[in-house]
Formats: C-alpha cells, structure tokens, sequence
C-alpha cells in the first residue's frame, strides 16, 4: 500500500485516507526504521483494537448512505481475521478498518485508536477486500509490518493478488470514523481503484500508488456525511466548498483517464457504483 513522494490531500483540516488508513508521503523506505520512527512502532495490546460486535456492525453501516449500506454484507474483527457479522445481499461489502489493514506507508500502522468503516462496491469487495483480509489476519497472527509488507508483494507475484476490477470504488463518509490523529481525525470521501500498470503510474496529482500493490487509488472529498448532514471542515470550509472541491477533483480524474487512452467505456466508471453516485438516496 506506496508511493513517491507527494504532499497529501487536504480538506478542512482532516487528510483524505487511502482504504483502511491515511494516505501519506512515501520514499522508498525501509519499513523497521519507519516503524522506529513512528509514534506507534508496534502493535499495541489486542484488546485496544477490539470493539463491541454490535457496535461495530453499526459502525461498520455507517460508511455509506443506507441506500447502499443496508443490504451489504458486515464483517467484524474476529480472533484470527475479519468475519462475516451479517450476510449481505447486493455484493457490497462493508467492515471497519484498523490501521494495519491498510497502507503500509502509514506512520500509524498500529494505531489502536483507528477506526476506519469502509464499504466495498462490488468489484472492489472481489479484488482489494483481499488486501485487507491478508493483512489483517497476520497483523492478528502477531507479523511485523516488514513481515506483512514481505507476504503482500510475494502474493502479487505469485497473482494470489491483484489489480482491482474495472468499477471499482470504495465509501469512507462515516461521521464517527477515527481514521488519523492528525487534524481533525475524519473527511468524508469516496475513492475510485484503478491498476497501476503502463496506463496508470505514479502521478502525485492525481493518484495514490499502493506500492508493492498494482493498484493505483483517487480520493474525493465530498460534502456530505452517509447520514445526508453536511460536513464543515475544522478551516470554516463547508459542505458547498467540499462538493465543488470533490467535483474538480472528479473532473480531473476524468481527463486524466482520457489522457491515458483508457476507452470511454472504462472512464464512464470514474464516479458512480452502480448507476449510484457517493451520497444518492
């Protein structure tokens, strides 16, 4: 889950998370001495990362409006991996995220305060929802950072893992997310998956490489928490000004889909799940 180095996308005073975590500016590093640097350089007890089961089925719910929540399937965390809470009807996905299910690059990778819900559409529940389940199940089977970082690139070698599918997109709108400890700790936002291949490559403004991952990730901010109430940014920036920021930033994606001769039919996706755009009821 990296990338080159790049600043990172701000909206009111939160940063726009990549799945699972905070997207943040990456070098290629060594992952022990990023980890000794890093305000949590190991995993912390696993009690501090648990959390009531119906309570994180709700939470969990609360990454997209219920348009699109209500009929997913709900996984919690399990004593060895995510597992199913409630069975699901539309394919879509949803859980809530820890760190260490996310970017590796994360300088809180075990932050035991994070709690990140996400839903999946479809295609993205059938190619990056496997990320988070292997990175997940090691981080509880006690693996360092090095050692999960090690398992991923190994597994995109040997095509156990993947690139995402055509259409795939992921929901971050819940209002009671902890996703960072910097700023003001959420953002609602949506993020479109694309591969990392010789259309897609690292574009710091655009994209968020997912490095040793072929996948390339676009954030956008949006308006709205899933509940329909406006977010305003700790900055005085409102939901108005986080649209028209979010509309840009979709518009940019558009044309750089265009610029790298994808046909019109793959950047019709850019921006909808579905038929259903971030934030329709």
């Amino acid at each position: 889950m990296l990338r080159n180095t790049r600043k990172p996308i701000v909206g009111g005073n939160a940063l726009l998370v990549a799945v699972f975590g905070a997207a943040w500016p990456i070098h290629a590093q060594n992952p022990k001495a990023q980890d000794a640097a890093s305000p949590y350089p190991s995993m912390a007890p696993i009690a501090q990362y648990r959390m009531d089961r119906e309570a994180e089925i709700a939470l969990a719910r609360t990454a997209a409006p219920a348009s699109i929540s209500r009929d997913a399937e709900i996984l919690v965390l399990g004593q060895k991996n995510l597992e199913t809470a409630v069975k699901g009807k539309s394919g879509v996905v949803c859980a809530v995220g820890r760190a260490f299910g996310g970017p590796l690059n994360n300088p809180e990778f075990w932050n035991p305060k994070n709690r990140s819900p996400i839903c999946y559409n479809p295609p993205a529940a059938r190619s990056l929802l496997p990320y988070a389940m292997k990175q997940t199940g090691m981080a509880l089977a006690g693996a360092s950072k090095a050692q999960i970082a090690e398992a991923i690139r190994t597994a995109v070698a040997k095509r156990e893992l993947g690139a995402p599918e055509s259409g795939s997109m992921a929901y971050m709108m819940s209002k009671e997310a902890y996703l960072t400890d910097r700023g003001g700790h959420n953002l609602a936002h949506v993020m479109f998956e694309l591969p990392r291949n010789g259309v897609f490559q690292d574009d710091p403004n655009f994209f968020v490489s997912w490095d040793p991952a072929p996948v390339i990730e676009f954030n956008v901010p949006v308006g709205q928490w899933s509940d329909g109430t406006a977010m305003a940014g700790q900055d005085g920036h409102h939901s108005d000004d986080l649209a028209a920021r979010g509309r840009a930033r979709r518009s940019k994606l558009t044309v750089a889909v265009v610029q790298r001769g994808v046909p019109a039919t793959s950047a019709s996706h850019v921006g909808t799940s579905g038929g259903r755009r971030a934030g329709h009821r």
